[in-house]
Parts: C-alpha cells; structure tokens; sequence
C-alpha cells in the first residue's frame, strides 16, 4: 500500500518560463515538499535553462526542440515530447498531476499504454478554440481524467455545464516572502533598466494578448494621459505557447494611431519577461496595478500586487469578484475604456489607493500556497486509495 502519510508527487507543466500555471506548479511544489511530501516537476524546457528560481523539489527538465509554426503541429510535437521523455523514466510516483493540457494529453497517453494508473488535471480556465484538434486536446485532457480540480467558483460551476464534471477547488497563493513592501535596494536598478522616469507608473502582468484585454488597456491609458502626461504604463511578461502576432500588431497599430496626438510610444514600457529576481522589484516601483482582463483562471499577478503594496484595478467579473470587494480594488467593466480610463485616474488619489491596499491586506492570510498544498493532499490521499484499491481488486494487473 502507498505510504499516504508521505505523497511521491508528479507534476507536469508546459514551460520554465513564467505564466500563471507555471508559477502555480512551482509554488505548489514548494509547499508540498514543505509539508514532507516527495514532489518532481516535470518541465518542457525549451532553451535547456530550467527555471530562472531556486527550487526545493527535483526537478527533470524535459527536452523540448525547436517546433513548427502551426500551432496544431506544435501542439502534437510538445504532447510527443512528454511521452517520449516520460516513457523511457523511472516512473514511480503516488500522483501524476498535469497543470495544463498538454501534459495531460501526455498523461492520458501513458496510462493507455499501463505505464501510470491515473492521471489528474487542473484546469485553470476554459479555452475557445477554433482548431478543431486543440479543442479535442483540451476535451480529452478533462474528460479523460480521474479527476479535474479547478482554482475558482465560477470554473468550477463552468466545468459542470460544459462537461458535467465536478471539479474540487483548490485554491491559488501568493509567495509574501516575494512579495512584499520591503524594498532590496534594486528598485534604482530596475528603473534605470526600463527607464521608468514617469509618475504615475502603472503596471500591468501579462505581456499582449487578447486575454489580457491590452488595446482596450492602452486606450484607456491615452486617455490618462490627457490629465498625466508624465504617466507610464508598464506592460510586464508576454511568455507563452500561443502566438497573439494578429492581436499584437493591431495594439501597435493602434498605438501608433494614438502616437499622432499624444506621442504615446514615450509613455509604454513593454519589459518583455523578467527574471524571477526582477518580478518583484517592478510591483515596487509601480503606483497601482490595472489588470482589467477579458479572461483569467484566477489573476496571480493580483495577489502579487495586493502583496506587493499596490492599489489594484481589474474587472468587475469573475473569477476577481469571488475574492475581492469593491473596497478592496477599483472593480471595472473591462470593454468599458472610459471605466477603465476613470479607475486609474480615481487611484492616484492618496486616501482612495491607501484605503484600497489596507482593506484588500485581509486576503493574503486566506490565499497561502500552505493553504492551497493541504488541499490538494485531501485529493491526492483520495486518488492514491483508489489507485490502492484497485490494484487490491486486481492482484495480476501491472504494479506501477
């Protein structure tokens, strides 16, 4: 019988470069294998750097090669890529546990072939996609899972109507070692590097995509602009699997257009990714943090701001209502540029942006990775049981 009480833990994820699931995998990791459990991350490791942050669990980089354009194609080689590699390993863990569903697909594959007995997978948000192949690999990594878990309420209640499947939440963190007010003495350097000069600076995570709702972002900013013309607007990140150039080339157009008047180009920053170091220095030179997305999972990059002593602008939707009030962040309707455009002219004021970071303080303590680690164990012990009993039901099936 597994040894419950001490978890062998298996978690996949798609990059080593930083995006919500990444970062989640990585916290997640660290929290259990703080909690006496033997966790290994799996990582498609596409430039053979691993992870730009110190990590406490064992970590197999996964070799990733350079891949075709389409996006189908590439799909299809980054699953193959983790079977290779996962086929020729010493597979002997309690839990398999994708964050995505590239390395579910992965998984599910596996367990076909009887290399694992199971597989689970969380689903941090619900894609749309137009590709007919993408939307079966995201059905296959939900339905064909032993069990889904899911980060909000509204995800949850999402993957019962799209599905029929009652996903467990599991709750998302923040790292307040990290993140945090105290300031390292980097703040100087990082000003320098990016020039941020400006005042206010705003700060956005996320790089430019259509999730993240950037046009709609730097339109509202022109629009700030006319009452602060030394504002900046710092979009920070942009790694991902996708390629957003349609998206992107129209938010240059569109800056371009807006730089006839305002000569906006001077006022954005546009980081690129940043090195774990560098993360949370950035939160610290910023004024407020915008973040009115389309679509998110959760919105990591929120509790970092919270975290990190900034007033916090996003949308009045889910998944943000769930865990912040109007009193805690300036709420907006994110196809609402002028709403947009009024909330980040509405947090320069001193008594509204400190009464907004002291009542959304009270969240941190809620949303811990400890937090997040212990519930995941309650359905990693179920999982391990089951896979206990049915190997007990059948004695001649392969021992994994």
């Amino acid at each position: 019988m597994p040894q419950l009480s001490k978890l062998r833990i298996a978690l996949l994820t798609y990059s080593t470069k930083p995006r919500g699931s990444v970062i989640h995998t990585l916290e997640l990791a660290d929290a259990l294998q703080s909690l006496d459990h033997e966790v290994c991350i799996f990582a498609l490791d596409k430039d053979g750097l691993g992870f730009d942050r110190h990590l406490s669990c064992d970590f197999q980089p996964v070799p990733a090669q350079a891949a075709p354009s389409n996006i189908n194609l590439l799909i299809q080689q980054r699953i193959q890529e983790f079977v290779d590699y996962l086929s020729s390993s010493q597979l002997n863990y309690d839990i398999y546990h994708a964050q995505d569903c590239i390395g579910a697909n992965a998984l599910a594959i596996l367990r076909s072939r009887g290399l694992i007995p199971h597989f689970i997978r969380t689903v941090h948000h619900i894609e749309d996609y137009n590709s007919p192949y993408l939307q079966a690999c995201q059905d296959r990594s939900i339905r064909e899972a032993e069990l889904c878990l899911c980060v909000s309420d509204s995800w949850q209640k999402q993957l019962y109507e799209h599905y029929q499947i009652h996903a467990p939440r599991v709750i998302n963190g923040v790292n307040l070692q990290k993140f945090s007010c105290d300031r390292n003495g980097m703040e100087p350097q990082i000003k320098q590097k990016f020039n941020l000069t400006g005042s206010p600076i705003y700060l956005t995570v996320g790089g430019i995509e259509p999730r993240k709702n950037s046009i709609k972002l730097i339109q509202a900013f022109a629009q700030v602009l006319v009452d602060f013309p030394n504002a900046q607007l710092v979009i920070a990140g942009g790694a991902t699997l996708f390629d957003y150039q349609a998206y992107r080339d129209e938010f240059f157009d569109t800056v371009k257009e807006l730089n006839k008047e305002l000569n906006i180009a001077k006022s954005l920053v546009i980081t690129g990714v940043l090195t774990d170091a560098e993360l949370p220095v950035l939160y610290r030179c910023a004024d407020a943090f915008v973040f009115p997305s389309a679509k998110e999972g959760w919105g990591l990059a929120i509790m970092e701001a919270i975290a990190s002593g900034l007033p916090a602008i996003t949308s009045d939707s889910l998944p943000f209502t769930e865990f912040l009030s109007e009193q805690q962040a300036l709420l907006v309707n994110p196809d609402d540029i002028q709403a947009i455009a009024k909330a980040m002219c509405l947090v320069t004021q001193t008594d509204l942006s400190h009464s907004l970071v002291e009542a959304s303080q009270s969240v941190l303590s809620i949303y811990t990775w400890t937090n997040s680690a212990q519930m995941h164990i309650v359905q990693y012990q179920k999982m391990a049981k089951l896979s206990y009993s049915a190997l007990r039901s059948n004695p001649n099936q392969e021992k994994f």
